[in-house]
């Protein structure tokens, strides 16, 4: 792939104050990610666009908001462009619709502000958008991550330790199905066992495309047939699909004592490690790995790309900055 001519980003944090499923360092990891971007990667300021549920904040990261700020990102973007997307928050693994062969009959999705789930599929269709040459790198910290693009190739995956529980009963980014159920239930007084029924009563054409592909949408596009493994997604998750991706509690942070995904956190410690080198996505992730096992964390981080992008610098950084004081 050619250096991008653009670098674009959005960047999404979901705490959930004052809810039942409150997390704390969701935001933190929004706010030193955006500082990576624009003093290592290259990022202009302008070009990141952030969505936090904190307090006062002018654009909140409902389902309709973030999907309409990577559909704007996808829009911009030209061939050669780095896109980026980072998400800190719940996730939750849903009935598929329609079970793939040879895999679990659940998939992915996030679970924005409002509950308005954005699932693999709606990653798929953002990817199948791309320009020719153009990437697509998504960070995910949140549960049950791993698979998020779907259909992108597996590279690092379901690790070959048993996954234990967390020793140390850290709070989970994760809402189990049934919780998932009970609150979009609760909302929509639809009486049906299928989360979808409930999305579309909800969200109409906002629902995800996985439950509403029949319903008009300004900017819909379908689902292209046989995606290929060579396109230009780039997934690296928190953990496996069948794990959870752990909040860390101020004193387990490796940087500045505040609270941070366990992912999150790690990925600040390997770029911070390696702040005189450009590292691939492959090495980053082995190395995220080895920093949440020294540190007792039960979640296997996953890398799902094409062969060629699985050694690719992260967010195709071809050289070191300059050194900046932080923005």
């Amino acid at each position: 792939m050619e250096e991008g001519k653009k670098r674009l980003a959005t960047m999404v944090g979901c705490n959930y104050a004052g809810t039942r499923y409150e997390l704390h360092g969701c935001i933190n990891d929004v706010e030193a990610m955006r500082r990576a971007l624009v003093n290592r990667f290259g990022f202009r300021p302008e070009d990141v666009a952030v969505l936090t549920d904190a307090p006062g904040s002018s654009l909140l990261p409902t389902g309709v908001n973030v999907k309409r700020a990577l559909a704007d990102m996808i829009a911009r973007a030209e061939p050669g462009d780095v896109l980026f997307f980072h998400y800190s928050g719940h996730g939750t693994l849903i009935p598929a619709v329609k079970p793939h062969h040879g895999r679990s009959a659940r998939d992915e999705a996030i679970v924005p502000c409002d509950f308005n789930l954005i699932t693999d599929v709606d990653f798929r269709e953002l990817v199948d958008r791309l320009p020719a040459g153009a990437s697509f790198t998504m960070i995910s910290d949140s549960c049950h991550s791993g698979g998020l693009i779907d259909k992108e190739k597996e590279q690092i995956g379901p690790s070959t330790i048993t996954a234990n529980p967390d020793p140390h009963r850290r709070r989970a980014r994760a809402i189990p199905f049934d919780s998932l159920m009970s609150h979009l239930t609760s909302l929509s007084t639809v009486d049906s066992p299928h989360v979808g029924d409930h999305l579309v009563h909800l969200f109409g054409a906002d629902a995800s495309s996985k439950f509403s592909k029949n319903i008009p949408a300004a900017g819909r596009c379908p689902i292209s047939p046989g995606s290929k493994v060579g396109d230009a997604g780039i997934l690296l998750s928190g953990c496996q699909t069948n794990e959870t991706s752990a909040d860390m509690s101020p004193g387990d942070s490796g940087i500045d004592g505040k609270s941070y995904g366990a992912f999150s956190n790690s990925i600040q410690m390997v770029l911070k490690e390696q702040e005189k080198e450009v590292i691939g996505n492959r090495e980053l992730v082995m190395r995220a790995r080895e920093v949440l096992r020294e540190q007792g964390f039960m979640q296997h981080p996953c890398l799902y790309c094409s062969d060629v992008n699985a050694n690719a610098p992260f967010l195709w950084q071809s050289q070191l900055p300059q050194s900046k004081s932080n923005m």
